[in-house]
């Protein structure tokens, strides 16, 4: 990937036809859609923080923040419409959850809220079907979804303010609500609105909905009817059909309420292009009441200065204390303004504040930078110039003009600009507060023009001709003509010497700008280019245009085209140190590839815009990266590497402060600021004679109200002393009054006394009689628990020292078994590394399954502790209730009064302890019976523990014979490698051997066959010589005559010399070729059986080692098993050890209880042990049959090689 990158710094703009496009995060921080992103702007630190939209997006829809003011729901067109919530406490605002309407097909979702505890989210679906989406967000689930409309648009839906189940959805003839019950939305009430078409609403209360309509007219509904309705201008209340019979003439006429929101006072709403109304409730009704008109206010350097105040308010938004008043427009501007100036100034017409800066509104054509200044100039469809600083990210000057501008080009001392009109090329100057048309050119609809670096020259495309002219003369110095249709692209080379251009009829054409020529050419007629720019060295160039893909060309050649998917590139630009190369593409994103172009498509993709990116320059110091787009967005883009840090400068670039002004302006300005300092210095003198007045009449108010003090002070003294006397008479005649009515009550009280004291006693003997039956109850009840706790101490103290004994000796055996594991597990460490790791995977989990069984059985214990307590308590209880009715008895000898209502008191309380008794004897009882089926399942354990035991020994007594018969496989594995070597190397010597004994064989026989010529050829030539003599003793008596003599001769010749000499020749040696023929065959028969033979070995001796091997693998395992059957009986007596430590701590009942469930549960463990203990056998048998049968014995030797 490349080294260089580029990261968002400041955007200028914003997205228009996005529904809820401005809204408050905090005080300082509003967040609204740029291009391709959402921008959280601070306004006093005029600093950006960017949320990144999804790749390849086809655009936002809507925008909604949570009441908490944490979470933020984006609403986007991808494959299909999802809405993406993000958690803004976040620092990088990450993605939270991506939601889509599942089944449902969904083009777009064009309005959505949160609900108040920002726990659900509604999302509406655009057109056909208008359905209406609840979602638990975070769960990712549809809560329930309904059918809003059938034709209109659904302009807003919100939830009630404090009902999570209540939704309120307007649009055109809709209003309606909807309450969220038994997982469906229904409607809960209906309106009459089919006439009226809804724009907006807010929520006022619980049960009171405020809707805007496109008629200019404002309607409150509360609870589930109409209860007022009114027009923006002017307010007037709508009683009688008549009256709204007369509005609805008028509603032509009326502006339209686009946005609407609500605060504590009232609300706010627009009321037509540019203004906003506030309104604040009455106390005496539900009524509102127009208190103050806020206007956008016009612009200063506009043709036309009252178009801004034609804008149409798209969204409004309040601060979250209630501050700031914030509204964004169909043209994409912010605004702002106090809530609390626009209060004091009730009188006066309050006008909005730009939030941040003026911004294009259409589609931007023109960019270019300077050198010596870090400024930027823009033009647009909208008719405006501005110019921007990269540094502070501020707007520095802008004009409007009457005709549409679609080129600029700034000139590298920054002094000067020039832009491409419709009509005219003009060339201006920038002055300290305004842009100034000095020279004028007569080159209509300029596309493109550029200044050369040294300033000294410009140029400007005039259809399919390049001009350029000299910028100190004016004069047309070159026309470079040779393109066919219009040129779209050009740039200057570093020298200015050259300068290259590219046009919609596919070519690239390099020129000399000193003498016009045409140096260089790349004609390609199937793509129509767009954008070009050249190396720092001017040596290549790089093209992009309609057939998705940036070429490289040098000399006349494109050497390399990197292809860039189904995706057209709009324009390009190359960084001055040559490391990087950007293109903007037409669906707004910005790709960085590394230079030189790799050879696979790599590249890095940003996103940035909402639209083709029109035009993209690098400033002269290789920090920033500008781009601008047909969304009328600016994006500046910090050039950084990976590390984070800026490129490296040569040379530290210093920015000039010079500005331009003229004469007169000059003049004017100090004739203005003469004329300030004078009016500030009599402001002064007037301030200081108005302070010393006020200061007077202060004085005098402060004399007035001291003495007004003085004398109501004295007043109320006099009145303070008067009522201390009337309260002194008041307290006696109420001490004789109250002595009266002691001595009334002390008299009734003695004849009470003397008329009850009969009473007294016949109900007090019934009352002994009642005492003595219930300690006769009471004492039953002791001893019987008495009896009871006995019994439990008894058995739970045997059952501890059972278990004591028992634990001991398992101990015991537990200490050995682990000495002699331990021996073993040294010995084959090597082996068993890598089956350890999945063993104690699975011990973890059998560790973590007992010990999930034992807080089970720790809760149960609890529990029965609980239950034991509860019931101590209420026997402690009840032995107080007693004690407190004793003393209630002997109050009752001195309340005489009372006595007959608390006796039928007690004698309830009485019924009441019997009914209780006997419900403590039915509890006793059943816990008895659990007590005893507990000692049955104790008996249970304590069994099933000792067959665990038996088991555990006879697996270790199984283990041994089982490592013994794997070191004798081992033994005899290591012999038959010895045999094997032993076999290979007499294989290799017998090898050896037979191929000395060919080599000697065949030298044998061709010596053999030498001799047996030898002797053959010298028997015949002695047979024939002694003929030959004999022949020529005989022809010794014709020498004296010589014809019979040659006769003879001849004779003898043919005698000697005939073909039976030669055929036998030939007999003698085909015989001994056969004779060869058949020994050489006789050897190679032999050689091949001994071949054949040795194969054989070879292939069982390999057979018997790979069986010898996977049998010894199978045995491993089975040692693993056993060593992990071994370990889990380990875990289980650890699990019994643990669970009787914890019955000895508590030595009590409950102790019993516990046991017996954690019986219950090593009962079932212990089940299912021995089920694979029992497979584990039957596995080691037939493995062992298997062997027995197969394997044969490692001390047999292996057949003997025959010769």
């Amino acid at each position: 990937m490349a080294t260089v990158v580029a990261q968002s710094h400041f955007i200028f703009g914003l997205r228009t036809g996005v529904k809820n496009n401005l809204l408050y995060f905090d005080e300082q921080t509003v967040i609204f859609p740029c291009g391709n992103n959402c921008v959280r702007y601070n306004i006093n630190q005029k600093c950006q923080k960017f949320i990144p939209g999804t790749e390849r997006s086809q655009g936002m829809q809507a925008l909604a923040i949570s009441t908490n003011r944490r979470y933020l729901a984006v609403s986007e067109c991808v494959e299909k419409a999802t809405i993406t919530v993000f958690d803004l406490q976040h620092e990088q605002s990450r993605k939270r959850k991506v939601l889509t309407g599942g089944e449902i097909a969904v083009d777009k979702f064009v309005c959505m809220a949160f609900s108040p505890d920002s726990k659900y989210l509604i999302g509406q679906a655009g057109g056909p079907d208008w359905t209406l989406f609840l979602w638990m967000w975070e769960k990712k689930k549809v809560m329930a979804t309904v059918k809003t409309s059938t034709d209109g648009p659904i302009n807003q839906i919100s939830f009630n303010p404090e009902d999570n189940t209540q939704i309120c959805v307007s649009g055109n003839g809709v209003f309606k609500i909807f309450r969220y019950a038994g997982e469906i939305l229904k409607q809960s009430s209906t309106f009459k609105t089919d006439t009226h078409h809804f724009l907006c609403h807010t929520w006022m209360s619980t049960e009171q909905v405020i809707a805007g309509t496109d008629a200019g007219q404002l309607m409150m509904f509360e609870s589930g009817r109409q209860r007022w309705e009114m027009n923006v201008t002017p307010v007037q209340k709508v009683s009688s059909q008549s009256e709204k019979q007369d509005c609805n003439e008028t509603f032509s006429t009326l502006p339209r309420v686009t946005a609407i929101v609500g605060y504590s006072n009232g609300f706010a709403c627009s009321a037509g292009p540019g203004t906003v109304c506030l309104f604040e409730k009455r106390e005496e009704e539900d009524q509102y009441k127009k208190t103050k008109e806020i206007k956008i206010p016009p612009e200063l350097f506009s043709n036309d200065p009252s178009s801004a105040e034609q804008q149409e308010i798209s969204t409004l938004c309040i601060s979250p204390s209630e501050e700031t008043l914030a509204a964004s427009t169909d043209r994409g501007q912010l605004y702002g303004i106090s809530l609390s100036l626009a209060e004091l100034n009730k009188g006066v017409c309050a006008q909005f504040e730009h939030l941040s800066h003026s911004s294009h509104s259409s589609v931007i054509t023109g960019l270019s930078t300077c050198i010596r200044k870090p400024l930027m100039a823009t033009c647009s469809q909208d008719r405006s110039v501005r110019i921007w600083n990269f540094e502070t990210n501020v707007l520095e000057m802008y004009k409007e003009f009457q005709e549409e501008a679609y080129s600029i080009a700034l000139h590298p001392t920054g002094l000067y600009i020039l832009v491409g009109f419709s009509d005219k090329l003009r060339l201006m100057t920038l002055l300290i507060d305004d842009i100034r048309t000095f020279k004028e050119f007569t080159v209509r609809s300029c596309r493109e023009c550029a200044f050369s670096h040294g300033g000294h020259l410009f140029a400007a495309v005039n259809g399919n001709v390049i001009n350029i002219y000299s910028t100190t003369t004016f004069e047309d110095v070159l026309n470079l003509k040779g393109h066919n249709e219009k040129v779209r692209a050009i740039a200057f080379s570093a020298d200015d010497s050259r300068l290259v251009s590219c046009g919609m009829d596919g070519a690239v054409y390099e020129w000399n700008t000193l003498t016009g020529a045409r140096e260089s050419e790349s004609v390609l007629k199937t793509c129509s280019y767009t954008g070009v720019t050249m190396s720092p060295d001017a040596k290549t160039f790089f093209a992009v245009g309609t057939d998705c893909s940036l070429k490289e060309i040098q000399d006349c050649q494109i050497l390399k085209e990197v292809r860039t998917g189904d995706v057209v590139c709009t324009t390009v630009a190359m960084s001055r140190s040559g490391r990087v190369l950007f293109i903007g593409t037409s669906i707004g994103t910005v790709r960085a590839f590394k230079y030189p172009l790799p050879i696979q498509n790599d590249w890095i993709e940003y996103q940035a815009h909402a639209g083709p990116v029109t035009k993209m320059v690098i400033t002269f110091d290789d920090q920033f990266l500008i781009t601008v787009s047909e969304d009328s967005c600016l994006f500046i883009w910090k050039i950084i590497d990976k590390e984070g840090q800026g490129l490296k400068r040569e040379k530290e670039l210093i920015y000039a402060e010079e500005i331009l002004i003229t004469k007169s302006d000059l003049e004017e300005k100090n004739k203005i600021m003469l004329d300030l300092n004078a009016r500030v210095t009599e402001l002064q003198e007037e301030n200081k004679y108005q302070l010393s007045l006020r200061d007077i009449e202060y004085k005098e108010k402060i004399n007035e109200l001291t003495e007004k003090c003085i004398q109501q002070i004295n007043s109320l003294n006099a009145e303070k002393e008067v009522l201390k006397a009337e309260k002194e008479k008041q307290q006696a005649a109420h001490v004789k009054a109250l002595s009266e009515v002691l001595e009334k009550h002390d008299k009734e009280q003695q004849d009470m006394e003397s008329s009850n004291n009969q009473k007294l006693m016949l109900e007090y003997e019934k009352y002994q009689e009642l005492q003595l039956k219930l300690h006769k109850v009471q004492q039953e009840y002791e001893q019987q628990l008495h009896s009871v706790e006995e019994s439990k101490t008894r058995a739970l103290e045997e059952m501890m020292q059972s278990y004591e004994a028992k634990l001991e000796e398992k101990m015991m055996l537990v200490t050995q078994y682990q000495d002699e594991v331990q021996q073993k597990v040294r010995e084959f460490d090597e082996y068993i590394k890598q089956e350890e790791e999945d063993a104690d995977m699975e011990i973890h989990e059998i560790r973590m399954k007992y010990e999930q069984n034992l807080k089970e059985e720790k809760k149960a214990n609890t529990r029965l502790k609980v239950e034991l307590d509860t019931t101590t308590k209420q026997f402690h209880v009840l032995q107080r209730e007693i004690e407190n009715r004793n003393l209630e008895i002997e109050k009752l000898k001195q309340e005489v009064q009372k006595l007959q209502s608390v006796i039928k008191a007690l004698e309830n309380d009485i019924t009441g302890l019997k009914t209780a008794i006997q419900k403590r004897d039915g509890i006793i009882q059943d816990k008895e019976k659990s007590i005893y089926e507990l000692k049955k399942k104790n008996d249970t354990l304590n069994k099933t523990i000792e067959v665990m035991e038996f088991r555990a020994e006879y697996m270790e007594e199984q283990i041994e014979p089982k490592e013994n018969e794997i070191q004798d496989l081992k033994e005899q594995m290591l012999e038959m490698e010895g045999e094997l070597k032993e076999f290979h190397k007499t294989n290799t010597q017998l090898e050896l051997k037979i191929a000395e004994l060919n080599l000697k064989l065949k030298t044998k026989d061709k010596e053999m066959h030498k001799e047996m010529r030898k002797l053959k050829d010298f028997e015949v030539f002695v047979f024939m010589f002694k003929r030959f003599i004999y022949f020529l003793y005989n022809f010794l008596d014709f020498i004296e005559w010589p014809d019979v003599l040659k006769e003879h001769i001849r004779e003898l010749y043919k005698c000697y010399v005939e073909s039976s000499d030669v055929v036998e020749k030939v007999a003698v040696d085909t015989d001994t070729q056969k004779e060869n023929h058949r020994q050489r065959e006789h050897y190679e028969k032999i050689i091949t059986t001994l071949k054949n033979q040795l194969t054989r070995d070879t292939n069982v001796l390999q057979a018997n080692n790979t069986k010898l091997m996977k049998d010894n693998v199978i045995l491993m395992k089975e040692i693993n098993d056993l060593r992990q059957e071994l370990r889990t009986v380990r875990m289980q007596l650890h699990n019994y050890d643990s669970q009787s430590s914890f019955n000895k701590s508590s030595a009590n009942t409950r102790g019993a209880a516990s046991a017996g469930r954690n019986g219950l549960m090593t009962k079932q463990s212990l089940e299912e042990a021995e089920k694979i203990i029992q497979f584990q056998r039957l596995e080691i048998q037939r493995l062992k049959q298997e062997i027995n049968g197969q394997m044969p014995s490692s001390r047999t030797k292996l057949p003997p090689l025959t010769n």
